[in-house]
């Protein structure tokens, strides 16, 4: 039975001598079920009719160009979809030979579009503000002036896509003004799949305020390296914990209106390498990856997930040298045929290292054929649809490839339709705060130090490492909500760390160390207790103040494991 056990503040900084530290086919994927949210309303009449069939009836309405753009989804400068900066104009005519987000979509008559946060002067946004994401009425215009843009095409009576990566944890898009919940990390500590679905569906109807119906999440991966690229971005290395939260998730989106993207397959957590650089190469048997990579995934796809998003990995027991992206028998045999998704497959990023070993015209063809649906960031918009297009009308794309690819994408916008679009109050509503606190408080985890509850002393001290000076302050605010005093020198001292692997982040003679994202660098750290959050989200914040205060039981039992402290802790 796990131990439910209460901690307070006084017993955690003393060093006491113990401690508790210690082949299948589905059906089509379903509508997203209907909630009593204004988010989730039900569906009208028209809404109701089958999806699918009003998608081919639309196929068979429109012409090359314009079945070519429905599986192109781009990026664009801008935090407007028709009036931009001269840098994102700059920006907009190299990648697509047109100034603004509203011309792109009319010129390549585009299928979707994906906001990102980085500027065309700083493509890795480290000094600049963002492109898209400013905030949450700002993302709500823009995407009101992207839909206004794409209903005028043929393929207007489909519902414009517009997504994101809002995962939550260190890959969050928009992340003013809206409810950030903990990682998916630690809501593989909760372990917890009611509370995980309840704080996706808050998210899921935030973003839906945004305009936003398609987010490239959750993360499916399970993490058994040691990924810098996936890290607090997988719900955990147990397979089967971390399918139910992926189930849980998928559930919560899309019973919000918003489309749930499953990635990334078959399974980046099997290698520690970064597909942003280089061809990463799984080198697991396949009976190694059912058994302990796709279980996630499988989860997904059970719980209606619309969309799957390939990766670009070497999966050597599989399709050796070839990218899952441009690999007909993993994602048509394995992903289709032994996994039975029916829905949308979306690439990776195809600005991306290993999509560009060839031209993005060549690389759109072959992702297409491999059994993609969607093509996502291409790095030039005019290459790729004009190769998409010389390649079908010269036969070596098949008609009936692109034809099938359309109305997937179609019928998944016809899915996504007719859903009344929450206001921009929603937004950090104190049920949706409320729902993240939650799952983040769950999380909590004791790696090292007692379990049991012990009176509140004070004062206290919080620092950080890394420049973390606005989390410092959170966890500040936190505790002194919660009857903790908080002084600014002489405390006992709660040391907040987030991502690292050697002891340069780490405080010598700290009572408590707190890992804020992977929590393998506690393995060298010294405090006589050790917790993990997993995620530095004021909601995270907020539930450590509370463990710490002695106000809720660190219930949480971590995900990975941590060379050098037990393998059981206050969770189990």
């Amino acid at each position: 039975m796990p131990r439910r056990l209460g901690v307070a503040f006084v017993a955690l900084t003393l060093l006491l001598a113990t401690g508790c530290a210690g082949e299948r086919h589905r059906p089509a994927a379903p509508s997203p079920e209907p909630t009593s949210s204004s988010a989730a309303a039900t569906p009208t009449p028209d809404a109701a009719a089958d999806p699918a069939g009003r998608a081919a009836d639309l196929v068979a309405t429109l012409g090359d160009e314009d079945l070519v753009g429905q599986v192109l989804m781009a990026y664009a400068y801008g935090d407007s979809a028709t009036t931009v900066s001269a840098g994102s104009a700059a920006g907009n005519r190299a990648l697509a030979g047109v100034d603004t987000p509203a011309e792109m979509i009319a010129k390549y008559r585009l299928g979707g579009l994906i906001l990102v946060g980085f500027t065309a002067d700083d493509p890795t946004a480290g000094n600049q503000a963002t492109t898209n994401v400013d905030n949450p009425k700002q993302v709500r215009e823009l995407t009101d002036g992207l839909r206004a843009a794409a209903g005028k095409l043929p393929a207007g009576a489909a519902p414009f896509l517009i997504g994101t990566d809002q995962e939550y944890g260190v890959v969050t898009r928009v992340t003013q003004g809206v409810t950030l919940l903990p990682s998916a990390l630690a809501a593989g500590a909760a372990n917890d799949p009611a509370l995980t679905e309840a704080a996706w569906r808050a998210a899921g109807t935030e973003l839906a305020a945004m305009g936003i119906n398609l987010d490239f999440a959750p993360v499916a991966d399970v993490l058994v390296s040691r990924s810098t690229v996936i890290g607090s971005r997988s719900f955990g290395a147990d397979p089967q914990r971390a399918a139910k939260q992926v189930g849980a998730a998928v559930r919560g989106l899309q019973s919000a209106g918003v489309g749930a993207t499953v990635k990334h397959f078959p399974g980046h957590g099997h290698s520690a390498d970064d597909s942003h650089t280089e061809l990463p190469v799984l080198g697991q048997s396949k009976a190694k990856l059912a058994k302990e990579a796709w279980p996630p995934f499988t989860a997904g796809i059970d719980a209606g997930a619309l969309a799957v998003m390939s990766a670009h990995l070497d999966v050597r027991s599989v399709d050796p040298g070839t990218a899952a992206t441009f690999s007909r028998t993993v994602l048509t045999d394995v992903l289709r045929g032994q996994l039975g998704f029916q829905g949308v497959v979306i690439t990776d990023g195809m600005n991306m290292a290993p999509a560009q070993k060839w031209s993005p015209g060549e690389a759109a063809v072959r992702a297409l054929t491999a059994g993609n649906d969607l093509i996502l960031m291409p790095p030039n918009v005019t290459k790729a649809y004009d190769g998409l297009l010389a390649a079908l009308r010269d036969g070596s794309l098949p008609r009936d490839r692109l034809v099938e690819a359309a109305t997937r994408v179609l019928t998944m916008k016809f899915r996504l339709a007719d859903r009344p679009t929450p206001a921009l109050d929603t937004l950090n509503a104190p049920a949706h705060r409320q729902a993240a606190e939650k799952l983040a408080t769950a999380a909590v985890t004791v790696l090292r130090g007692p379990c049991g509850p012990a009176p509140v002393l004070g004062p206290v001290t919080v620092t950080s490492s890394g420049g973390r000076d606005g989390t410092r302050r959170v966890l500040t605010e936190a505790l002194t909500a919660a009857g903790v005093e908080v002084v600014p020198r002489g405390g006992r001292v709660v040391h907040l760390v987030g991502y690292g692997d050697g002891t340069a982040d780490l405080r010598s003679g700290a009572a408590v160390t707190v890992a804020m994202d992977t929590p393998y660098l506690l393995a060298r750290a010294t405090s006589p207790v050790l917790l993990a959050t997993y995620s530095s989200s004021r909601a995270s914040m907020t539930g450590l103040a509370r463990v710490l205060a002695g106000k809720a039981e660190p219930t949480g039992r971590s995900p990975v494991k941590v060379a050098g402290l037990p393998a059981t802790t206050c969770g189990d």
